[in-house]
């Protein structure tokens, strides 16, 4: 439902800058550059965009926006100096883009001993090239880097957002660093405690009295403690933050004496964030009590590996009770660990699988994950479907990469392979186990074709079952150590869950979106001098079904019934609402009754259900010959008009209270005056409203994106409103643009009083009527027709009776409108001495076509007879 191929006929480019140009012009100078950030990374397909500013004294880059996944799992930190070696600094100081792959970052910052990582970075300056304000820095996990696309998508994003970086608060000190990805102290909403090692405290070594870093004179209170030969030792001070250190402690965190500040926060941005909770709760005096501390930590160092530290420590207290001083050491304990980069590959390969919404994004991302930090030459994934294999992924996907067996007999993929063909790949799926096979093990063909220097299979496993499988090949001869093997059993575990999770996902999506399809319209009608356009968009907070609905309704004499509204909540029960109020709403708009009429009709069905649920809807009849229109609400948010001028605004309306929440309520119908040119704009609360933002303000961004759109491709144009909606909530916006009909009917009416001359009377209106309109043909048909129509009304119904007349071109209608909702029956056979009875029989041998519609309560008999 969200778009039927417009936003797919333009590029990329083009989609972002309509996106650029929506983008609310009321938004304050934070607001607005977050936007495009956010937008960077939409249309770049980055997995991190941050946007980085010099200070005010030229001399550093500070971070002031990033948007993605956590910084910290790519190392990025807060501050570079801008005279450092990082390519942050490199690209500012150029001032050209930076496009660098895994090797060549790796060559790029050799010199600061950073090795090659398994993703690519694009840095580029904010600036006219001679004189730049700071850098966009964007990351992928694709190896290759940012295609042709995605680059001239950020060169543009780059450039908007020039001009938009706040200043940075720049704190004083400063923290400078020659490192060009030392971690920053971001903590991720999930984190892992550090291991705390259960051996009891050693004693302390006696404490000697220091110099503070700060340059303040020494309290006695300020103790440097001493270990055995050269040990690092450090020294606290629990109210204001101060740590004295000596040169280990420092060399330990990889700083050097003239880059620190003599600041905890200092060192403690450097720490891995999963490790930074239990570190807090060491170093912070609210939550502790008076003695011996130990545990041990993680820190990101230079050359972006991972060390780790132990910290033994006695906390000291004031005079008061509480604690003063944190007294302690810190010593390397990487030796007792194993290095953390397979743990940080694994952290972040759970977090991308976190986000993955398909079996394919599941399998890019384990391929991302291993195959070029190990080194495969080839890696595929399968699905494991009864006991046949379907592949989801093959890298590299071109044919030449894989062997001729495989392009022979599988053509490169695996059309439902059975398991039983590589009964090696059986007996691993039984076990259930990561296997390796070296170079020259004997293997079936199949599979040692894939890996001539070495073959790992990983197993999927989920829920006591395998979901599938995992193949890495090497053409030249691997060894297989432990920690590779228990990295490829995590991969295996994480990749095993999400794709449960994904086909999951998939099966209540499907299901979500059948219902969906189901209760919404399928498509919309063609409307007489105007176009509608209609989107419907899930939330992505959660999988249930939600009650939002819009409809369009033709109705006779050229108008158009607009319906938008919206259930409460997300479930079955709301979807369900949802439909039947649908049905109801269109049920007694086609009945022929007046707006206000229609919806009371409406809120008193939903009163008599047996539900508490309550709903709210905006109702809009538009007569297209006019260009006027009827508005009722009900306690739903106003239509908005873009005016033939190209302003915006909501208009002011009168409102009754939501559908189910009183009985006799009242709902007040407001006019509205449309010109040609003129667009109508009905949307549901999940487009304005969200826990960021108040609704008044989400009324006044859409009226200046309605404003700022171009209302020429009306379905380009909803896809570029909703380019902006909040995900929390379901969606629903329905469009009209009032063109104006280019041939308007001519129209009369004429009341038939109760008299004996009634009859005579409205054949008289048709003839002087005909007259008008220069009718010379069929006119003694027209006559009798009216003659027919109008006697039976009178003699079979009460109430009053209307003769309507409606020329359109060659075509005449005759209508008579009484207050029965009797249709007329044609008899099945007349008799020769039947009186009556032949009155529709004549109608229906003398019109072109004839029938009957409900109207308020009655019912309208119509017959249309060419008079060309």
């Amino acid at each position: 439902m969200v778009s039927e191929g417009a936003a797919d006929r333009r590029s990329r480019t083009l989609r972002a800058e309509l996106a650029l140009k929506a983008l609310s012009a009321d938004a304050g100078p934070r607001e607005r550059l977050r936007s495009v950030v956010e937008q960077a990374l939409v249309f770049s397909g980055a997995t991190l965009v941050a946007v980085y500013a010099t200070d005010g004294t030229a001399g550093a880059l500070r971070l002031v926006e990033s948007v993605g996944v956590p910084r910290a799992l790519y190392g990025l930190r807060e501050v570079y100096p801008v005279s450092g070696g990082s390519p942050v600094a490199a690209a500012h100081r150029s001032g050209g883009p930076l496009w660098l792959t895994p090797e060549e970052l790796a060559v790029a910052v050799r010199a600061e001993g950073v090795p090659a990582d398994d993703f690519s970075l694009a840095v580029l300056p904010l600036g006219d090239g001679r004189r730049t304000a700071g850098c966009l820095l964007a990351v992928t996990d694709t190896p290759a880097g940012f295609g042709t696309d995605e680059r001239r998508c950020l060169e543009l994003f780059a450039t908007a957002v020039t001009g938009l970086s706040p200043s940075p608060h720049v704190p004083a000190p400063a923290v400078t660093s020659v490192s060009p990805f030392p971690v920053s102290s971001h903590v991720p909403s999930q984190s892992a405690a550090p291991h705390v090692p259960d051996s009891p405290l050693p004693e302390l070594p006696s404490a000697t009295p220091t110099a503070r870093t700060d340059g303040a004179p020494a309290h006695p209170s300020d103790v440097r403690v001493a270990g055995a030969g050269r040990a690092s030792s450090f020294s606290l001070a629990m109210d204001s933050g101060r740590i004295d250190v000596d040169e280990q402690v420092l060399d330990l965190f990889g700083l050097a004496a003239t880059e620190f500040d003599g600041k905890v926060e200092t060192l403690l941005a450097l720490t891995v964030p999963e490790d930074l909770p239990t570190l807090m709760s060491v170093v912070e005096a609210d939550h502790m009590t008076i003695g011996d501390r130990e545990l041990e930590f993680r820190i990101r160092q230079p050359s972006g590996e991972q060390r780790w530290l132990r910290l033994r420590g006695q906390l000291f207290s004031a005079g008061d009770g509480r604690p003063s001083r944190l007294l302690g050491t810190v010593v390397d304990a990487s030796d007792l660990r194993t290095r953390g980069n397979d743990v940080a590959r694994v952290q972040r390969l759970a977090a991308v699988l976190a986000t993955a919404a398909t079996v394919r994004e599941v399998s890019q991302a384990v391929v991302a994950a291993l195959r070029a930090p190990m080194e495969a030459d080839r890696m595929a994934l399968a699905e494991l479907e009864g006991d046949r294999l379907v592949v989801t992924v093959l890298d590299p996907p071109e044919p030449e990469a894989w062997p001729e067996v495989w392009r022979s007999e599988w053509r490169s993929e695996w059309p439902d392979a059975p398991v039983r063909a590589m009964p090696t790949l059986a007996a691993a799926l039984r076990e259930g186990r990561a296997a390796v096979w070296p170079a020259g093990t004997e293997l079936e063909p199949p599979l040692a074709e894939v890996g001539r220097g070495g073959l790992a299979v990983l197993p999927l496993p989920a829920d006591d079952r395998m979901v599938g499988v995992c193949l890495i090949g090497w053409d030249t001869p691997h060894d297989f150590g432990a920690d590779e093997r228990a990295l490829l059993t995590a991969v295996a575990g994480l990749a095993g869950q999400a794709l449960m999770r994904v086909h999951a996902l998939d099966a209540e999506h499907e299901l979500v979106g059948m219902l969906q399809r189901t209760l919404l319209p399928r498509r919309l009608p063609i409307l007489p001098g105007g176009e509608a356009v209609a989107r419907y968009l899930p939330a992505t907070a959660g999988l249930e079904v939600g009650g939002d609905w819009y409809d369009v309704i033709p109705l006779p004499d050229n108008h158009v019934a607009l319906v938008i509204g919206d259930v409460q909540g997300h479930n079955a029960g709301a979807a369900t609402l949802m439909g039947q109020m649908r049905t109801a709403l269109r049920a007694y708009a086609i009945e022929g009754h007046p707006p206000d009429v229609v919806v009371s009709h409406a809120n008193r069905l939903l009163m008599g259900m047996e539900t508490d649920l309550f709903a709210t809807c905006c109702y809009v009849d538009v007569d297209m010959e006019e260009g006027t229109a009827w508005c009722v609400r009900a306690g739903h948010l106003p239509p908005v008009l873009r005016h033939p001028d190209g302003t915006a605004e909501a208009v002011e309306t009168e409102g009754g209270p939501p559908l189910g929440v009183i009985t006799e309520a009242e709902f007040p119908m407001t006019p509205l005056r449309l010109g040609p040119g003129t667009l109508l704009a009905l949307t549901t609360d999940g487009l304005v409203e969200s826990a960021d933002l108040e609704f008044d303000e989400g009324m006044r961004r859409l009226s200046s994106a309605l404003a700022a759109a171009d209302q020429d491709d009306l379905g380009l144009m909803a896809d570029v409103l909703l380019g902006n909606a909040h995900r929390g909530d379901d969606v629903a916006l329905l469009l009209m643009r009032y063109d104006g009909m280019a041939i308007r009917p001519a129209r009369e009416t004429w009341t038939v009083w109760r008299v004996p001359e009634a009859v005579r009377h409205a054949r008289r209106f048709t003839r002087r009527t005909l007259r008008k309109w220069a009718v010379t043909r069929e006119t003694d048909t027209v006559l009798l027709v009216v003659s027919e129509l109008v006697t039976n009304a009178l003699v079979h119904t009460d109430g009053p009776v209307r003769l309507d007349l409606t020329r359109i071109e060659d075509r005449l209608r005759v209508a008579v409108a009484d207050a029965s909702p009797r249709t007329p029956v044609k008899p099945a056979n007349i008799g020769w001495e039947a009186t009556g009875g032949r009155g529709i029989l004549l109608v229906e041998a003398m019109s072109a076509a004839w029938g009957t519609v409900p109207a308020s309560g009655g019912k309208q008999v119509w017959c249309e007879i060419d008079v060309g």
